[in-house]
């Protein structure tokens, strides 16, 4: 490893850099006094902004400055400045709306050298490979630029082509601010400064990984067979003959932006099926497969004519384990029915808050910060004012963003934003509570049972209106079905698993010394009109409320 080359390095190694720059190190000061250069006189009309009492004045030019500062210094600081638009815990309020700006757009780079970083890679000639391809690239951004073009056996295709020598910059960058950052550390408050240089090389892997386009292509095979079973969703095929780590040739895909709704409406789709498709697939990611796309932005999601949704370009995705999924449906469940100190603990377990924190008081603030953010009415809820109120609570207390769920903020916020351009009304509790209620009314795993126990009973007592709420949520989505999944429910109620569950439901029937039938006969006027007739069903319903507390303890002594 002594004899590495940044240009070698194929995954991001923060020693092996670190040693490399540690014996060369003027091969990085010209970079650094171009950052210093640039990033001092920030600094200093910041600091004059506040010498002529100017700094509320000024905040949104100095934001705005930030953001130039950060594109005129190239790919490393333009994904900077986006990932840290995700970070509320880092960056200031005024500073995030100008950072979310930041648009990946840069010139091309010379074309003749991109057809030769083709030809190199590939090992062929262009015309062995393309009966034809655009003589100037349809897309240029930060760390790339695309062509359109047609495969020698007729297939229309798009070729991503890396800007030359873009790793080894990026090593360099990555190597300055781990090293600032190191410096830095100590002087910043607790919830900034504790894991700073982890920040770093946590950007620093999914940096790395996402200019390998080997891995985006086995990103891309891997989500499309997440989705194999989705007929509202496409995946581009990668052309593997034709690609390699620096160059990547996929199906061309046929659509508009989803920012584009007249497009969308000329091709006859409507607007509303389009975010429902986007909603219900961003939360099978994060709560079904556990393995997202962390960059859902408007130029990598189309509407097709056929109806389909496209997710093209899987450079930075991530994977969530099992236990941090049932950990989010949690959250989720507890934001949405206000159980503030359980949601705390949530916040402990995702990683939001150490596991030493005393959570006593930011109970409180919780509650007054997602309280406010939610209103009175759960359809209310958006993720943008979540962020927003979020930002103000980190810098009050010891609270952090985890790197995933920086990724899961932005595709969340990113998505919504996208929605919101089709629909100005559109609320995503609308479409993503429905998903959740079904899926723990369905529960298909022992985690996802345990759930809907946990939602449905609270300091021991079931929770009759949380049930009637879920059941009323659930049947908005079109894909929920009462039968199959009231047998579902009877089938675990009556086995082994379920011994628990059977107990307490007998005590919530008959707790408070009486027999809870309204409760029952309102649930059933719920689900009733769903349902086949069925006489036994109807039966056992009126024989279950005329039970008397003795009977039900008999039977289940039996």
């Amino acid at each position: 490893m002594g004899q590495y080359q940044p240009a070698e390095l194929k995954q991001y190694n923060p020693e092996a850099i670190a040693r490399y720059f540690r014996y060369r190190p003027w091969l990085a000061w010209g970079r650094l006094l171009r950052i210093l250069w640039s990033f001092v006189g920030f600094i200093l009309s910041l600091k004059w902004d506040e010498w002529q009492n100017q700094v509320e004045e000024n905040q949104g030019k100095r934001a705005t400055q930030l953001r130039h500062i950060l594109t005129n210094l190239g790919p490393t600081f333009i994904k900077v400045g986006q990932a840290l638009s995700t970070r509320p815990d880092l960056i200031r309020k005024d500073f995030l709306e100008q950072l979310v700006k930041l648009q990946d757009q840069l010139p091309a780079f010379d074309n003749d050298l991109a057809y030769h970083i083709i030809e190199t890679e590939l090992d062929r000639s262009i015309g062995e490979m393309f009966r034809e391809i655009s003589p100037v690239p349809i897309a240029a951004a930060s760390l790339g630029q695309v062509y359109r073009g047609r495969l020698v056996s007729g297939e229309e295709v798009a070729i991503k082509v890396q800007r030359p020598n873009l790793r080894p910059l990026l090593t360099k960058d990555l190597y300055l601010m781990r090293w600032a950052a190191s410096w830095l550390a100590p002087w910043l408050p607790l919830n900034l400064g504790h894991d700073l240089t982890l920040i770093v090389d946590e950007f620093g892997t999914k940096l790395f990984e996402e200019i390998d386009y080997i891995n985006e292509g086995r990103n891309a095979e891997k989500f499309a067979h997440n989705f194999r079973n989705n007929p509202e969703v496409k995946v581009p095929s990668i052309h593997w003959l034709y690609s390699s780590h620096y160059v990547l040739t996929l199906e061309w895909i046929n659509g508009v932006k989803l920012t584009d709704i007249q497009g969308i409406q000329s091709l006859g789709l409507d607007p509303e099926t389009i975010i429902q498709i986007g909603v219900t697939t961003g939360l099978q990611q994060l709560l079904e497969h556990g393995f997202f796309h962390a960059d859902p932005h408007p130029g990598n999601l189309f509407a097709m004519p056929d109806g389909r949704m496209a997710y093209i370009d899987f450079g930075m995705m991530d994977q969530l384990e099992e236990t941090t999924k049932e950990s989010l449906v949690d959250a989720l469940v507890h934001l949405v029915n206000k159980d503030y100190a359980d949601l705390a603990v949530d916040f402990v377990k995702l990683g939001f808050l150490t596991p030493k924190i005393n959570i006593a008081p930011i109970i409180p603030a919780l509650e007054a910060v997602l309280g406010n953010a939610i209103g009175k009415n759960v359809q209310d809820f958006n993720f943008k004012t979540i962020t927003d109120d979020f930002s103000e609570l980190m810098y009050e207390y010891p609270f952090r963003v985890p790197a995933k769920f920086a990724l899961i903020i932005r595709s969340l916020v990113t998505q919504e934003g996208i929605a919101l351009s089709l629909n100005p009304d559109f609320k995503i509790v609308e479409v993503g509570y429905p998903y959740i209620a079904r899926r723990l009314l369905t529960g298909e795993s022992p985690a996802l049972r345990r759930r809907l126990l946990n939602v449905l009973f609270k300091d021991g007592k079931f929770q009759w209106q949380r049930l009637e709420n879920l059941i009323t949520i659930a049947r908005t989505d079109s894909q929920f079905d009462v039968l199959p999944t009231a047998k579902m429910g009877l089938e675990f109620i009556l086995s082994e698993e379920g011994k628990f569950l059977r107990r307490q439901l007998v005590l919530a029937l008959t707790e408070d010394d009486r027999l809870h039938t309204e409760e029952v006969q309102r649930l059933w006027d719920l689900v009733k009109d769903d349902l086949p007739p069925n006489r036994l069903l109807n039966v056992a319903i009126g024989l279950l409320t005329e039970f008397s507390k003795e009977s039900v303890a008999a039977i289940l002594a039996k």
